[in-house]
């Protein structure tokens, strides 16, 4: 099951915010995490993907994850995210957090929204 929560800017319909809990979906790996996820993104057609910091071997509730922060342009604007594989009973699960401006300000409640996470 995912689970969504987005915020768009009525008028414009720009999506300002978003998390996304999912289950793995793809070939993805703890190993492989941060390439996976920035290729993923160009995929999806973002592009000036740049990673900010990757790590493997964080805390999580069920054990260890692997992150990785990174923004990227879309058609309409630009986004930075935190992007986490998180280990749990019946397979990975991926959250991603994200914001199109205020990083610096609300990054650090997206980086507890994501550590909480118990898949």
């Amino acid at each position: 099951m995912t689970l969504s929560r987005i915020v768009v800017v009525a008028r414009a319909g720009l999506i300002t915010e978003y998390l996304n809990a999912t289950p793995k979906q793809a070939n993805e790996t703890l190993e492989n995490w941060a390439s996976f996820r920035t290729a993923h993104n160009r995929n999806e057609g973002d592009s000036h993907e740049q990673v900010l910091a990757a790590a493997r071997d964080l805390r999580f509730r069920n054990g260890q994850g692997a992150c990785v922060i990174d923004h990227y342009g879309t058609i309409r604007t630009r986004h930075q995210e935190i992007a986490c594989s998180v280990p749990a009973p019946a397979g990975e699960t991926v959250i991603v957090a994200g914001l199109a401006a205020r990083w610096t300000h609300d990054a650090p409640a997206l980086e507890r929204a994501v550590s909480a996470v118990s898949a």
